[in-house]
């Protein structure tokens, strides 16, 4: 494993464990199965390990994971401040504390500012006297450094960084998003003030993983003999400005490779052929691609039981690969559910679109993808499916 470095000179893998999608059992996360990922990725030199309050089951589980096995001093815990639930000091005091008692420790390495889209945002935190509150916490070692993630446009990441003394922060990053929410410019603008930056979605939600075939196969053809998820990681590492790249491992698999590539991968390792093949597939991914959803679910859950990010993935998908199987898929994998989570359930209110860091017009796409997917053969087919199989159930 590779290292970078932070402000103060600690060392951080530079490829990270996002604990976001540790994978589901029923309704709650599979420890086991986690474990199993987790310490390997840690054994393999993984030190970075990203949660969040609001990922459900997450910091729960990575708590009992390090305690279990006594590793807490091994690795760097980041979590996250729901900024914009926070209405007093009060609550925000509270809400770091149940995270303290979930993660079973009594310090957070990296404490970020949760979801940034705006600098008003950041503002309101210091009318509840945020920043007091974080020198506080940084005096008696319960933070020992304080950043944000962030969703918005690069004016506002800039304006940003520019706002507190800031020791990392964390941003949407990945080849299709090169110019996007933080973009190039803002990478470049942490790195010149010396900010480590953490990048989420290296591989927009596995979309860099799962590419067109046109584009699998030019991948084939290059010289270079780069998997898909190679590709975009190693486009990453090449940056300067890059500290860190989360991915969200849930299988052992994933790990092995993510890991053999960051343990050779560094700046100025990209060739003018590589940057070439990434714009070849870039051009391919414009030709197909119908709604630029990364799967992050911050739309979710919608109050009337929409699926979102599962009706915008088979809608790509019917682009991307061929909509026979992307609607068959659709059918036995969303139509089949006690609560499908069709489109047409969506009544308006808009609280998705209020939520979704990519700005996307979620209510107009939802329209199309039902339209897409459900044509009038399909909806009498799901139907007399749904009855059938719910009836078994």
């Amino acid at each position: 494993m590779r290292y970078r470095k932070n402000k103060q000179g600690e060392e951080i893998s530079q490829l990270g464990y996002g604990c976001m999608r540790f994978t589901k059992k029923g309704t709650s996360i599979d420890f086991d199965k986690a474990e199993k990922e987790l310490l390997r990725a840690i054994e393999l030199g993984v030190n970075y390990l990203d949660t969040a309050y609001i990922y459900p089951g997450s910091e729960d589980c990575l708590g009992r994971i390090l305690k279990k096995n006594q590793i807490r001093e091994q690795v760097n815990i980041a979590t996250k401040l729901p900024q914009y639930l926070m209405k007093s000091r009060a609550q925000i005091e509270k809400t770091f504390r149940e995270e303290l008692s979930r993660l079973q420790t009594d310090y957070i390495d990296y404490y970020l500012m949760h979801m940034f889209t705006d600098y008003a945002e950041w503002e309101h935190l210091q009318t509840l006297g945020i920043e007091d509150w974080i020198e506080g916490k940084k005096r008696e070692g319960s933070i020992r450094h304080a950043g944000f993630s962030y969703h918005g446009d690069t004016e506002m990441f800039l304006k940003l960084l520019d706002a507190y003394d800031w020791d990392f922060c964390q941003i949407q990053y990945n080849y299709l998003d090169e110019h996007s929410q933080a973009g190039r410019r803002g990478l470049e603008a942490a790195y010149a003030k010396g900010i480590p930056v953490i990048i989420m979605e290296p591989l927009r939600g596995g979309k860099l993983v799962s590419l067109p075939e046109k584009a699998k196969r030019l991948l084939r053809e290059s010289s270079r003999g780069y998997s898909p998820a190679e590709l975009g990681l190693r486009w990453l590492w090449d940056q300067p400005g890059v500290t860190c790249i989360l991915s969200g491992m849930n299988s052992l698999e994933m790990v092995e490779e993510n890991a053999r590539i960051a343990d050779s991968a560094e700046v100025g390792d990209f060739t003018e052929e590589d940057l070439a093949l990434v714009e070849q597939v870039k051009n391919i991914f414009r030709e197909k691609e119908k709604v630029s959803c990364t799967a992050c679910r911050y739309c979710m859950p919608c109050p009337k039981g929409v699926d979102i990010p599962g009706n915008f993935y088979y809608y790509n998908l019917m682009y991307m690969e061929n909509k026979g199987s992307a609607r068959r898929g659709f059918a036995q994998v969303m139509g089949l559910r006690a609560e499908p989570g069709f489109a047409s359930q969506c009544v308006g209110c808009g609280k998705c679109e209020k939520h979704c860091p990519q700005h996307l017009p979620i209510r107009e796409k939802l329209k199309e993808a039902d339209r897409q997917l459900r044509p009038l053969p399909y909806k009498i087919g799901i139907e007399v499916a749904r009855r059938v199989a719910i009836k078994k159930k």
